[in-house]
């Protein structure tokens, strides 16, 4: 297997919880090398207690031996932290089909946080509206809040920057 291959592999291994969006879509396969039929994947979690994170090195593992890997070597890579601007442009797009409204970029001077104080308006991923309103802070994962649509009046997740 090379490593182009390998990526192409990578590129179909769905995010355990957004299945519409590949972990190379998410950004955090950070790096891939072949080396003696090892494949060897560095990965930077979203976050360094998601509860993905095991899964996601399963299911990687288990992509590339049934690509004909013969060795399969999984690394975590903590800094640089992962960052929403990691997220590849389609997935974004993904996200809005999903029913997720893909994170703000966020200016170069803000750091981004997780439980940022200033909350720019967020887009209905339906209708487009943004006017919304904000019901949580947190939805199924630490990572989305839960937001409604004053306009189509549908709940969705927000995709938080971080």
């Amino acid at each position: 297997m090379t490593t182009s291959q390998a990526w192409e592999v990578l590129r179909h291994v769905p995010d355990p919880e957004i299945p519409v969006i590949s972990v190379t879509d998410l950004g955090i396969v950070r790096d891939v090398t072949v080396d003696a039929g090892t494949v060897e994947v560095v990965v930077t979690p979203t976050y360094a207690g998601c509860p993905a994170t095991e899964v996601i090195r399963t299911s990687i593992e288990q992509a590339l031996r049934a690509a004909g890997a013969e060795s399969v070597q999984i690394s975590t890579r903590l800094d640089p932290p992962w960052t929403t601007d990691w997220i590849a442009p389609g997935a974004r797009k993904r996200l809005r089909e999903y029913g997720i409204a893909p994170p703000h970029a966020l200016p170069l001077d803000e750091q981004p946080i997780l439980f940022a104080p200033r909350r720019l308006p967020v887009e209905c991923p339906r209708c487009r509206s943004d006017d919304t309103e904000r019901l949580s802070q947190f939805g199924a994962t630490a990572c989305k809040a839960v937001y409604r649509c004053r306009t189509c009046r549908e709940p969705f997740e927000y995709f938080k920057p971080l």
